[in-house]
């Protein structure tokens, strides 16, 4: 899983003599895309290597919990694939965009000739469109956001540079102008000072659980996936792979927590559908 592509996909976004800047934008846009895969990549090569270690070092672990094992390893091979191959996609499509800005400039000058009086009306309407669809989609994010109030939410509350620290907390109010949660966290533990801590947080630190009464609005995580879940009988969540897929969406899940170990094995643990969600992007543990 370098960073070196090699041979690979057909052709995707090649184009020929569109604006100059749609196909700037794009690249610049596959860049970062690209990017990112290859820093998943990296989190997920480590994961591979300390599951290796762990084998190399203790061999009995594979033949006391092979199944646990070997579908948590499966599950890393699987997503080191997939992002290999998103790799190659990405990189075929930036050779494309490159080769129709290459192949672009010689039509340059028969560009220059388009109407600047025709250019403003459609790039203000452009610019029109987006504002209205950006401010339509923010505020149903908004009335989303305010809606949770007195509902528990999976929210981030502490974040440094080696991992994050996610809770079950309640929602307590949201404001509009800040777009700022505040959350009470019900049950802190033992170590906290007072019983009940209160946070204030961002929108990007809080994900909504799936509603208990509606399973068929839950998404469906299937065998193999990491996902975020509350560590049975505690208030925190951590990663998990998903062991097996579920019969019904109303199913509890059977997660292998990572370095959840007892005795050199992997335990499966059954956790209810609405205490999972998602695995949120650079997730850090």
């Amino acid at each position: 899983m370098s960073s070196s592509v090699g041979g690979g996909g057909g052709g995707g976004a090649g184009g020929g003599g569109g604006g100059g800047g749609a196909d700037i934008a794009s690249l610049l846009d596959k860049a970062k895309e690209l990017d990112q895969l290859r820093k998943e990549q990296d989190e997920v090569v480590t994961e591979i290597n300390k599951m290796h270690k762990k084998i190399l070092s203790s061999p009995e672990m594979v033949d006391k919990q092979v199944d646990a094992t070997l579908i948590r390893l499966r599950a890393l091979y699987t997503r080191a694939k997939e992002l290999c191959e998103s790799e190659v996609s990405a990189s075929s499509a930036l050779v494309g965009l490159l080769d129709g800005l290459l192949q672009s400039g010689t039509s340059a000058a028969q560009r220059k000739k388009i109407e600047v009086g025709e250019q403003k009306k459609k790039r203000m309407k452009s610019d029109t469109d987006t504002t209205r669809f950006s401010s339509a989609s923010m505020r149903s994010q908004l009335d989303q956001a305010t809606n949770l109030k007195g509902e528990q939410v999976a929210a981030k509350v502490k974040s440094d540079e080696e991992k994050d620290e996610w809770f079950v907390v309640k929602v307590i109010h949201f404001d509009k102008e800040t777009k700022e949660y505040e959350v009470l966290d019900e049950e802190p533990g033992d170590d906290e000072e007072s019983a009940q801590k209160k946070y204030k947080l961002p929108m990007s630190d809080i994900i909504p659980f799936p509603k208990r009464g509606d399973p068929s609005s839950a998404p469906d995580f299937g065998q193999g996936r990491q996902v975020l879940a509350v560590y049975p009988s505690t208030t925190a969540l951590y990663r998990a792979t998903v062991a097996s897929n579920r019969k019904r969406k109303s199913d509890d899940y059977l997660l292998l927590f990572d370095d959840d170990e007892e005795d050199g094995n992997l335990p499966q643990r059954a956790v209810p559908f609405y205490r999972v969600v998602p695995l949120p992007e650079g997730h850090r543990q």
